[in-house]
């Protein structure tokens, strides 16, 4: 496993954009699964982008096209660019590295984002 740390949230207005970044503490190259999650209060985490190999992409149904994970193995990292916020993103921003399928994910702190309306 590796160790995954988040950073970039914070508070931002309505309608205003934020960048997460995630590093990990080993390659993530080859990992089967690199992801951003969301967690509020009394809800079930859920996913907000997420690769699945190399390069197979998904997002959460509400995203609608406002977020773009991308990632950078040369830095060992991956990060969450969050355009056009609403509260009801407002949410712990968690990262995760899943090196292979057959193996348990690495799960970052989280990063706060508070979108003020």
């Amino acid at each position: 496993q590796v160790q995954v740390v988040e950073s970039g949230g914070g508070l931002v207005q309505a309608g205003g954009s934020l960048r997460l970044s995630c590093a990990a503490s080993g390659s993530i190259s080859s990992a089967a699964v690199l992801g951003w999650f969301r967690q509020t209060p009394g809800k079930d985490r859920e996913k907000v982008a997420r690769f699945t190999g190399a390069s197979h992409v998904d997002y959460g149904d509400f995203v609608k096209g406002r977020f773009t994970i991308s990632r950078d193995n040369a830095k060992n990292s991956i990060y969450l660019q969050m355009n056009n916020l609403t509260s009801d993103d407002t949410a712990a921003y968690y990262c995760t590295v899943r090196l292979k399928w057959s193996a348990p994910g690495s799960w970052g702190q989280g990063t706060q984002v508070t979108v003020s309306s």
